[in-house]
């Protein structure tokens, strides 16, 4: 008997557990919302990249002689002037080389003195009838000949000379040592190319960011358009720029074709640093003062599963109820709805309709609402980054923000899907989920 009981249990557990669970799997899950303020700021449209920070002049100093270096004259931050002796490349052996050349050049000389009195006393014997004109002749190409030799021989000593002087390596500029890549007794070799020895950056308050924005963005982006960029070393502080030159070489990276941009910005504390990485964000457009809305307003996606006999119908009164008649109100949107802030934003003239799929969310818009509070007119907005310029119509001292019919599409002027006509109808706008707030809204 008792066993009996315990088996009754047992079955009656069971049968709540799968009563419980067949409730739970044929319930409707009610969407969350979570509420943000309409507000009036500036939105700006942003073309964001990544560079690296360069002196605006810098020179690598090389060696055009090979050699052991003897002196070291400079060092990493040191100062340094024009024509100043960095290091010093042994230069014994050129000397060398420069008297040899200046013992070939005395050679040729007594050679050439030699063969014009040759010259001159074949010219005397000539008119005397001794010798014939051959040897004339020959005693002037022989003249020629050692005037030649004297010439090489010059040459030969100016160009020992030249590279005796190299091997004093002297700064082509006033700048900074930002770099040093040789020590005491390392051979420089100079056969095939000249080795790097130095970087001199010639002004470190006036600084360079090296860019690359792809293609797409490239056609709004030119000289004269103020920067703003960021450094690892100083994440909450923001340096100011302006693009100086776009480049019209293009590079592919990985199927990616990218132009160089040149932004050029002051320095005067010299807290950037070459080679230092920039998070670069170009503005292409700024508007001010505007009344904007969260941009995750328009990801919003409402239940296909509502009452009201059309996709959206619960949604669309949620979003309603939980803001109208509230001065200061706010739009709704989904909870967990993705705020998709872009890398990089354009702005598009008309109403914004981003966000229809196949829930048909509409786009955000204001509304003119009546001293009553109803709307009255529709007005078109523009959609950025992070936030949706929502328009700016105002009549009787109230404001409306809304999104768009859940399930149709907003009135189209004139064919144009993206633009809303003035006289839309309201009650679409409250259907929507629309409400008219505030001037503090």
């Amino acid at each position: 008997m008792k066993r009996q009981g315990w088996i009754a249990v047992v079955v009656l557990v069971v049968l709540a557990g799968g009563f419980a669970f067949m409730r739970s799997r044929g319930a409707v899950e009610q969407p969350k919302f979570r509420t943000a303020a309409a507000e009036r700021g500036d939105i700006e449209v942003l073309v964001s990249a990544t560079g690296t920070i360069n002196p605006v002049v810098q020179v690598e100093v090389g060696s055009q002689v090979s050699g052991t270096v003897q002196v070291l004259r400079a060092d990493f931050n040191d100062r340094v002037r024009r024509g100043q002796v960095l290091c010093q490349i042994e230069p014994s052996s050129f000397r060398a080389r420069v008297m040899q050349a200046d013992a070939a050049v005395a050679r040729a000389a007594a050679a050439l003195k030699e063969a014009k009195r040759q010259q001159a006393r074949a010219r005397e014997l000539a008119e005397q009838k001794y010798i014939s004109q051959a040897d004339v002749d020959a005693a002037d190409v022989a003249t020629e000949q050692r005037e030649a030799e004297l010439q090489q021989a010059r040459a030969q000593l100016e160009q020992w000379q030249v590279d005796l002087s190299n091997t004093s390596i002297r700064s082509p500029i006033n700048g900074v040592v930002i770099a040093r890549t040789i020590d005491v007794g390392q051979t420089v070799a100079a056969s095939l190319q000249s080795p790097k020895l130095f970087v001199i950056a010639n002004d470190l308050t006036q600084m360079q960011v090296e860019t690359r924005i792809d293609e797409a963005d490239i056609g709004i982006v030119h000289a004269g358009l103020p920067v703003r960029f960021t450094v690892d070393a100083f994440p909450e502080e923001s340096f100011e720029g302006a693009v100086q030159q776009v480049r019209l070489e293009p590079a592919t990276v990985q199927g990616v074709v990218t132009y160089a941009t040149i932004i050029r910005t002051s320095n005067p504390e010299q807290k950037l640093k070459p080679g230092m990485t920039a998070n670069v964000s170009v503005r292409v457009a700024l508007h001010e003062g505007v009344l904007k809305v969260p941009n995750a307003a328009l990801r919003f996606r409402p239940s296909t599963g509502g009452r009201g006999g059309r996709p959206g119908g619960d949604g669309a009164r949620a979003a309603g109820a939980g803001g109208a008649g509230r001065p200061g109100g706010a739009g709704m949107m989904r909870d967990g709805a993705s705020a998709g802030a872009p890398t990089r934003g354009r702005h598009a003239a008309g109403a914004a309709p981003a966000g229809r799929g196949e829930g048909g969310v509409g786009g955000v818009f204001a509304v003119e609402c009546d001293v009553a509070g109803l709307p009255v007119g529709v007005a078109g907005g523009w959609y950025e980054a992070e936030h949706d310029h929502a328009g700016a119509s105002e009549a009787g001292g109230a404001e409306a923000i809304g999104l768009g019919d859940f399930g149709e599409p907003a009135p189209a002027v004139d064919g144009d899907k993206d633009a809303v006509a003035e006289d839309a109808a309201p009650d679409a706008f409250m259907r929507g989920g629309g409400f008219c707030a505030g001037d503090d809204g």
